[in-house]
């Protein structure tokens, strides 16, 4: 049984059913579950005529949120305990690392993330959080496919 689940979520139907798998976990009696939200740095392209880099972070930070206000709500709904975390990206710290620091300092016992599962040029270029979090990883991780229970839905 865990007791102290984070899930990382970013807004997307993917996460949020990372969330639904995460908060049915949690149900259990004395389970904490923390969603946790990064916040990603966006490329600063100061030399481009008219770009403002702070309105896709004023974005990101209003999505942030607005999901913390929706997921605290449907925690409460089940009787889950926990809040929603955020964190913000950087360089030196990207959002598996701050997934997995999120992960330690939770104390967390189980790890749930939603994935994409992108193939080939798709997954070159965007790369995989869920993947490398798996991969550095020292507590368990569920992964949630982004068509997972859902087969009217695998454009996601």
């Amino acid at each position: 049984m865990y007791t102290r689940i984070l899930v990382a979520v970013d807004g997307s139907h993917t996460s949020r059913r990372a969330f639904d798998a995460a908060l049915a976990l949690a149900s259990a009696p004395g389970a904490v579950l923390q969603p946790f939200y990064v916040i990603e740095n966006t490329p600063m392209y100061y030399e481009a005529p008219g770009y403002d880099p702070s309105v896709l972070h004023n974005q990101l930070v209003e999505q942030g949120k607005e999901l913390a206000d929706d997921l605290t709500k449907v925690m409460r709904e089940h009787g889950v305990a926990g809040d929603l975390a955020t964190a913000q990206a950087s360089s030196l710290d990207d959002v598996p690392t701050l997934v997995l620091k999120a992960a330690e300092a939770f104390k967390a016992d189980l790890l749930v993330m939603g994935t994409h599962g992108r193939r080939g040029f798709q997954r070159l270029i965007l790369g995989s959080v869920a993947e490398r979090c798996v991969r550095q990883a020292t507590l368990p991780v569920l992964l949630i496919p982004s068509a997972a229970g859902h087969d009217d839905d695998k454009t996601d």
